[in-house]
């Protein structure tokens, strides 16, 4: 069946025509966090995607679509970003403050400094690199991204524990088996005492 893009106003279709302009379709994603940021970047009311709806490649940046591999996928943690919103869904800038205190907040604050040119330390530089997005909807979604990407860290740290401890009783057992069948030599033991994990005194 084909399939139709979600996004407000696109006529793309999955069908021959868009496979030869290399326009791909891809599925919301299943994480609950992202899923629900992409919705709100669709600017939908009340929109819920499903497990068969799909948005088409023209949505997202070239830099968030894979299409290196076989298969072209969306890189993890992408959202959609390119949409042709009509006027009323547009975000309205806010109006300019009239007032004389809002004026000159708006004045920019000049700080003159007198330097020494005798001195012989040298001022420090106060630019940085790095600055915040450049809107709060996007500071959002990137602390949206960041939380997700949190959680996904811990549960894969409380499975890598559980596997740890898995194999440590596995261990164990095996080391009282061995010990129950006279099987552990002297040799074996001066091996197994270069890991401290092994519970030697069960030797």
């Amino acid at each position: 069946m084909p399939q139709n893009c979600a996004a407000y106003g696109c006529k793309a279709r999955r069908n021959l025509q868009t496979r030869k302009e290399g326009i791909t379709f891809h599925k919301f994603p299943t994480d609950p966090i992202l899923k629900k940021t992409w919705e709100s970047a669709l600017g939908r009311e009340r929109f819920s995607a499903s497990s068969s709806t799909v948005l088409c490649s023209q949505h997202f940046e070239e830099a968030d679509v894979d299409r290196t591999g076989q298969i072209v996928r969306i890189r993890e943690g992408a959202i959609p970003s390119v949409f042709s919103f009509p006027a009323h869904l547009q975000k309205k800038p806010l109006a300019k403050r009239k007032t004389k205190t809002s004026q000159r907040a708006a004045i920019p604050f000049e700080v003159t400094t007198k330097i020494d040119v005798g001195a012989s330390e040298s001022l420090p530089c106060d630019e940085h690199l790095y600055a915040a997005p450049p809107s709060p909807d996007r500071l959002k979604d990137k602390l949206t991204q960041a939380q997700a990407r949190v959680e996904e860290l811990q549960r894969q740290l409380r499975n890598a524990k559980d596997r740890e401890r898995r194999c440590k009783m596995t261990l164990k057992s095996l080391l009282v088996d061995l010990k129950d069948r006279n099987l552990i030599t002297e040799e074996l033991k001066q091996k197994l005492g270069l890991y401290s994990d092994i519970p030697l005194d069960l030797l």
